[in-house]
């Protein structure tokens, strides 16, 4: 059995050969090789579609129920202000740069090394499953959401993202709508009481003062947002149409449903959703996984960004070393403590929520 130290020299180690190859969102096939190559090294059978890999404790038992520990391998393109290679694993006053080293990268190899720890351990009150997903970053069709069908059914799961190791217990959903306009073309010149444009304006208007009634204890309000817009092609053409792109963020209240159905009864254009699957997400403050962390003075919040929890149906919490104001950033960084301190706590809330029975 190797000790915490170890575990925590190898995950740190693996971070860097993760951080040095590339995996832009859907080309994920060299970092998923390197997964692999960990779970082999630690004699662990695994399986592996597409760019996701996973695996399950060795004891795993169909009466009892299932805790899934998830993160990502995939990231973002470099943004265009980074001094260091992004590609290269540096090391200097404590922190390790690069792409992908902190979203979320130090939260995968953290999850990784504490499913190496309880992987053989006998008699534990719930199975434990591990995915180290693809496509996180895109909401791509062969991610976490592709895994679900071929796994048992997942009562609870850590989502591991940077959250400084405090308990997102809630996450908002993502619902992004293309909005078409309609009116009728004409010579600018002319009278026109059917401006596509115009008629944009009163809906955008909408979208900037309607509120949703139910605002959540965890998540706040419904957010809604104008993000895009384009219409007309030349200076003397009233456009037959009117494109409006709508970020929707949606609290733990309402289902991406029913926020669909309230834009139709209240908007006169042509609603197009880019996906519905992206659902907010909760667990109760009296969770036991969120008492287990709650006991070591990790402290409870809502999340506004999106993560693998919203394609989960389960009970979900987002827990992870790194800073969410970090993720996307030039010259991305986690500080070395940061993983340490993670396995640490990971291990620590998962002896007290995995009863010895």
């Amino acid at each position: 059995m190797k000790t915490i130290k170890t575990l925590t020299q190898e995950a740190i180690a693996l971070l860097k050969s993760l951080i040095e190859t590339p995996s832009l969102s859907s080309q994920e096939d060299k970092t998923a090789l390197l997964i692999e190559n960990w779970f082999s090294q630690n004699n662990i059978p695994f399986f592996r579609e597409n760019n996701n890999v996973w695996a399950y404790a060795k004891h795993f038992d169909k009466a009892k129920p299932t805790l899934l520990l998830n993160s990502h391998h995939d990231t973002v393109k470099p943004n265009q202000g980074y001094t260091n290679n992004p590609f290269e694993a540096i090391v200097k006053d404590g922190k390790l740069f690069g792409l992908g080293s902190n979203d979320a990268g130090g939260c995968l190899v953290s999850l990784l090394a504490t499913f190496v720890c309880f992987y053989a351990q006998e008699n534990l009150s719930h199975n434990i499953v591990i995915v180290a997903s693809a496509e996180e970053e895109s909401s791509g069709e062969n991610g976490l959401n592709s895994v679900l069908k071929h796994l048992p059914e997942i009562d609870c799961a850590i989502v591991g993202e940077p959250t400084l190791m405090q308990l997102a217990i809630a996450e908002k959903g993502l619902l992004v709508l293309d909005v078409i306009v309609k009116g009728t073309a004409s010579h600018a010149a002319h009278t026109n009481e059917d401006n596509a444009i115009y008629k944009a304006l009163d809906i955008i208007k909408w979208f900037k003062n309607y509120k949703f009634e139910k605002i959540s204890d965890v998540l706040g309000p419904v957010k809604m947002t104008v993000t895009q817009f384009n219409a007309g092609s030349q200076h003397n053409v009233v456009p037959a149409e009117c494109h409006l792109v709508i970020d929707i963020r949606v609290n733990d209240c309402y289902t991406n449903e029913e926020i669909l159905k309230t834009v139709q009864k209240h908007t006169n254009a042509e609603i197009k959703p880019r996906t519905m699957h992206l659902k907010a997400s909760s667990i109760p403050i009296s969770h036991s996984l969120v008492q287990a962390g709650m006991a070591l003075g990790r402290k409870t919040y809502g999340s506004p960004t999106l993560s693998d929890q919203s394609v989960l149906s389960c009970q979900s919490v987002k827990l992870g070393p790194g800073e969410t104001l970090r993720s996307h950033s030039a010259n991305e960084f986690i500080f070395i403590t940061e993983i340490e301190e993670g396995i640490d706590l990971y291990i620590k809330i998962l002896n007290a929520f995995l009863i010895v029975l």
